[in-house]
């Protein structure tokens, strides 16, 4: 289905807007890809925030024109899924993962920082922890001391409780040996 130059201006400007907040876009070919693949993709992508869609190459080059990532532009051509993140690699992982799972999704390219990465840079992209990994590592580390601080004093309410159940029967037992022969004379 062919769009008329409103619908059309509609796409840019609705991409470029995208762009603008993105900090990484990855393009992929998908000839051949079925579309049980696609829709599995599109469901990845939009749990790990990220924006992907199929577009004319076209209205790609023209919402990227002035944008960091206008040198990758030279890239658009074929059959191109592109994927935009805010998250500096959830792009890349979304991309790359699938790729492993479904062959026909190939990696063409990515931008980062207004530099064009190849096949290999966005692999490497994709091995970087993401944001919200990063964030939950450093709460763990944060996290430790006071875990470890409470974990003895835990410990040492523990012993203490130990240590006063035993002298705490002594005297009910020495009570109850001077109280028995007092009743028996």
């Amino acid at each position: 289905m062919s769009l008329n130059l409103d619908d059309k201006k509609a796409v840019v400007a609705e991409i470029a807007a995208v762009v603008a907040n993105a900090q990484t876009i990855v393009i992929a070919e998908y000839r051949g890809i079925g579309v049980a693949s696609m829709t599995a993709l599109r469901k990845q992508a939009r749990e790990s925030g990220v924006f992907l869609r199929v577009l004319k190459n076209t209205l790609a080059r023209r919402a990227v024109e002035g944008t960091p990532f206008a040198s990758l532009a030279d890239q658009m051509s074929g059959p191109l899924v592109y994927a935009i993140s805010e998250d500096a690699v959830a792009a890349a992982k979304v991309i790359q993962n699938f790729s492993k799972k479904d062959e026909k999704i190939k990696v063409i390219a990515g931008s980062y920082e207004g530099k064009v990465l190849t096949v290999a840079e966005v692999a490497q992209l994709a091995t970087i922890p993401s944001r919200d990994e990063l964030l939950s590592m450093l709460l763990g580390v944060m996290q430790a001391p006071v875990a470890a601080f409470a974990r003895g004093l835990g410990a040492l309410a523990a012993k203490k409780a130990e240590d006063a159940a035993p002298a705490e029967e002594a005297p009910v037992a020495e009570v109850a040996a001077t109280e028995a022969p007092a009743d028996a004379a």
